[in-house]
């Protein structure tokens, strides 16, 4: 299907539902950063993502005739809602297709615009195969949350506000990228208008789609993608959607997870809303190519996609908001153990403020301590704090970039085995629904142990598990095998130094 994307942009009907959202200016991230930014508040629209332009814009174009069929769709989130909301308007039957693991409060809020919502599957990708597999059966029309160009054209008037809104010519502008529908569309119409303005798309550096893609000039399937950021979480980019991008995308930033809760702080100092991870994509983004460019005295937009984020979730942020914006050490020390060993190395940390210390007896010599150190720049407070350290012959591993440290060690600290044994450390994503342990309790070797188990969760699709196992004389095919048969995302951490030093 091909259009006019510039015409079906200016003359979008998107407004029978969305809102034009205003632009606001934020000025103490402006003048941290030393350029004037203004933040796109697509957090404003009813369902608090930009999600309803896109989906309006393509239901309401449907004939007659596809109306009365039916349509489907599946999403996790903001793309079911734009769909809902657009079928409740419009009065045409609607299914929504949503993995079992989506949390309630997504699933209530799609149900409450009249909508069938039908859960299938422990992922995204499954649910949409199962929505496409309906579609065919019952003829309904899917609903593509991306890859389409009428659902393209809608996500491209947040662009045509921006130049309506905007006095001046912006010389940056950052927008997420998930599935590509929103990058495309916005850039394709910004480079018409401003044809010397930089676009830069801001993705997670666990869902790199879009930048895989540019570097091998082609629409990529990657292998598997971090949930964390889930409105962003897209294994492969559109074939349209890169189409555009790589037409009208100048660069791709990815950030951290840390580096994208920090941005959440950012907006919330500013406007005291609390986006969503995929809504703060932009700010994080932004954030890092300003410093890593020098980037001072422009005009940059941001988007600000939504602000969909489940109140369990927040602790998390909170959590890693302080690592991410550089302000929180984190460290393993290995301390004398004899009496005032513990006095003498709070002295030498002095007077610097402790977000966090634990402490776990080692053995009759030594003990190591997990401490959370506080700092205003990172860079130039940690090398003093190493040299504070050395110094005073501390022996230290620097665990702030340890993803085992941040999400589990620092609750777990100590705790190491009596015996020698052969323990395999493993971090895995167990989908949330019931059943999930027990699946991986029953595909175990009937010979292996559980040695360490640590779980985290904070109101997503899925838990954080921290799993140690015995597995004795083990073959490496059974362990290979288990581990693919399992299917759950995983990373081998049995060599990761905080393992080392405080469990091993």
């Amino acid at each position: 299907m091909k259009i006019d994307y510039i015409n079906e942009i200016e003359n979008s009907n998107v407004y029978d539902v969305a809102q034009v959202t205003p632009i606001t200016f934020l000025s103490k991230t402006s003048h941290k950063y030393e350029n004037k930014i203004y933040l796109k508040r697509e957090d404003l629209q009813p369902i608090f993502s930009f999600k309803c332009r896109g989906a309006y814009n393509k239901i309401s174009n449907l004939s007659s005739e596809d109306k009365s069929k039916g349509i489907i769709a599946a999403s996790a989130g903001n793309h079911a809602q734009g769909v809902a909301l657009a079928a409740s308007k419009l009065k045409i039957d609607a299914v929504i297709v949503m993995p079992t693991t989506t949390p309630s409060i997504k699933i209530e809020s799609v149900k409450k615009f009249g909508v069938k919502v039908m859960l299938f599957g422990d992922s995204f990708d499954e649910a949409y195969d199962h929505a496409l597999q309906i579609s065919e059966n019952e003829k309904r029309v899917f609903i593509h949350p991306f890859d389409d160009p009428l659902v393209i054209a809608g996500q491209g008037t947040v662009a045509k506000e921006i130049v309506e809104q905007v006095d001046e010519n912006p010389e940056i502008f950052f927008i997420p990228v998930g599935g590509g529908g929103l990058i495309s569309g916005m850039s394709l119409y910004l480079k018409t208008k401003y044809p010397n303005s930089k676009i830069i798309g801001v993705e997670s550096e666990d869902a790199p789609t879009l930048y895989t893609s540019m570097k091998n000039g082609k629409p990529t399937t990657l292998d598997q993608v971090g949930l964390f950021v889930d409105g962003c979480a897209v294994k492969r980019i559109g074939n349209e959607t890169f189409r555009l991008s790589s037409q009208y995308v100048d660069d791709v930033v990815l950030v951290s997870i840390d580096e994208t809760c920090a941005a959440i702080k950012d907006i919330y100092e500013d406007t005291r809303v609390m986006s969503e991870p995929a809504g703060a994509l932009s700010v994080a983004g932004m954030k890092k190519f300003i410093l890593e460019n020098d980037i001072k005295n422009n005009t940059i937009c941001v988007v600000n996609s939504g602000a969909n984020l489940n109140f369990d979730r927040l602790r998390h942020v909170t959590e890693r908001a302080e690592v991410g914006e550089g302000k929180e050490l984190l460290l393993s020390v290995k301390i004398p153990e004899t009496a005032g060993s513990f006095r003498s190395f709070c002295e030498v940390i002095g007077k610097r403020s402790i977000s966090e210390f634990n402490y776990r007896y080692a053995n009759e010599k030594t003990a190591n301590v997990f401490v959370g150190i506080k700092t205003d720049n990172i860079s130039i407070d940690s090398e003093k704090i190493f040299n504070d350290l050395r110094g005073n012959n501390y022996d230290y591993l620097d665990l702030t970039l340890d993803e085992v440290a941040k999400l589990h060690l620092r609750y777990m600290v100590g705790g190491k085995p009596s015996t020698d044994i052969n323990e395999k450390l493993f971090r895995f994503e167990f989908p949330e629904k019931p059943g999930a342990l027990l699946n991986f309790l029953n595909k175990m070797h009937k010979d292996w142990d559980i040695t360490l188990f640590h779980y985290r969760n904070h109101g997503s699709a899925f838990g954080r598990v921290l799993v140690g196992i015995n597995l004795g004389n083990y073959n490496k095919d059974d362990l290979s095998n288990f581990l693919q048969d399992l299917g759950y995302k995983f990373s081998d951490e049995t060599e990761n130094k905080g393992y080392s030093s405080f469990l091993k």
